[in-house]
């Protein structure tokens, strides 16, 4: 037990710093949107901050007045770092392989940090646990659905990419659980390495997961077999 006390004293620091990284790397992943849609600087900035900050403002909101007003505009590094995020995108395409990779791990142990954190709050703030769930994916997620809907774009969450909310799921579901064992920190120290885990799987093998065509296509064939059998009984 001392061990874990002894963890839950000295990670908050490296977890500050996880979600800062996160709020760099979001900005960043805005203001490749803007790039690939021409926008000017001002699209650049706000695609930035959107990505970076609208998922925990989101969630904020949605907790309601006992969660306070959203951390997005009370902590002055979130809006810097997110703007920060946008200039870089702006100098710099980072289409590289070695620029890719880095993004997928940095983004798998973001994606980690800010479904636990959304997750963590919501169950401090007095909810169950699939409100927790639900907050921890929207932390997680909601930024990048708030970007696409603003550049006109159909939510890349919603399907044909890469596995994203599903790792935001696992990793809020295993926050809960230590949560309710009483070392929520831990918990979102499990929750980043499951989204690092998850996420780089998913890039890795392309997990995604099946559309509706894939769905119907498998419900026919289903149902043609068993027409089948029992012509021939």
């Amino acid at each position: 037990m001392h061990v874990l006390d002894a963890l839950n004293a000295s990670l908050p620091e490296v977890f500050r710093a996880i979600d800062l990284m996160g709020v760099l790397l979001n900005g960043i992943l805005g203001g490749k949107v803007a790039r690939e849609r021409n926008f000017d600087a001002v699209g650049f900035a706000i695609l930035a901050i959107m990505t970076a900050l609208a998922g925990g403002m989101i969630r904020d909101v949605l907790l309601g007045a006992e969660a306070g007003p959203p951390v997005a505009i009370t902590d002055p590094y979130y809006l810097g770092v997110a703007l920060v995020g946008a200039a870089v995108a702006m100098m710099w395409k980072m289409d590289s392989r070695p620029w890719r990779l880095l993004l997928v791990v940095a983004d798998g142990m973001v994606l980690g940090c800010w479904a636990a954190t959304g997750a963590i709050k919501t169950l401090d703030n007095g909810f169950g646990v699939t409100p927790a769930i639900l907050l921890g994916i929207i932390t997680a997620v909601g930024g990048g659905m708030v970007r696409d809907i603003s550049a006109g774009l159909v939510p890349r969450v919603f399907g044909g990419n890469n596995l994203y909310a599903t790792p935001a799921f696992a990793s809020a579901g295993a926050t809960v659980v230590f949560w309710y064992l009483g070392h929520p920190t831990i918990g979102m120290g499990c929750s980043i390495l499951i989204g690092l885990a998850f996420t780089g799987l998913a890039h890795w093998k392309r997990w995604q997961l099946p559309q509706t065509g894939e769905w119907t296509l498998t419900l026919t064939y289903s149902q043609l077999k068993a027409m089948t059998r029992r012509r021939v009984r």
